[in-house]
């Protein structure tokens, strides 16, 4: 069965934002971004949305690569490859060589292997917190499959 006709449309950070609020499974919204995208049915309602930063591990933000931060949507077929795929089309536009995400390893990936993503590693999982830099985790801290796709 086919799903709505989908089309990337420009989202500003706060609606973004309050999209992740509303549908993300397990994140609150990230604190800043480069760019956020949307994808919106024929009648124009939003149906998902994608934010795009800087790498939150400062060992891969090389000035070249951005990370796909938080992806939300209210299940629509394919709105999730959609934003993938326009995550790197922009981000390529704008210059940056890599573009990067990380999913638990019960998320099948269908949607990032579909837009030519690939897995590349595993972290070890954990918290951010540190001795110098206490954080409260308000995240799953097991371990994710990282993603990219890259020139």
């Amino acid at each position: 069965m086919k799903g709505p006709k989908l089309k990337i449309v420009p989202v500003d950070f706060d609606e973004a934002k309050a999209f992740v609020r509303k549908l993300h499974r397990h994140h609150v919204p990230p604190v800043g971004h480069k760019f956020s995208l949307g994808v919106a049915d024929e009648h124009m309602t939003i149906r998902g949305v994608a934010i795009i930063g800087r790498p939150v591990s400062r060992n891969l933000d090389d000035g070249w690569t951005l990370e796909v931060t938080r992806v939300a949507t209210d299940g629509c077929k394919n709105a999730c490859s959609a934003l993938y795929s326009a995550a790197w089309r922009t981000a390529r536009g704008m210059g940056y060589q890599k573009l990067i995400t990380y999913t638990l390893p019960e998320e099948g990936g269908a949607s990032l292997r579909g837009s030519g993503w690939m897995v590349v590693g595993q972290t070890q999982g954990g918290s951010w917190s540190r001795t110098g830099r206490p954080r409260i985790d308000k995240h799953p801290l097991q371990e994710k499959l990282r993603w990219e796709v890259k020139l």
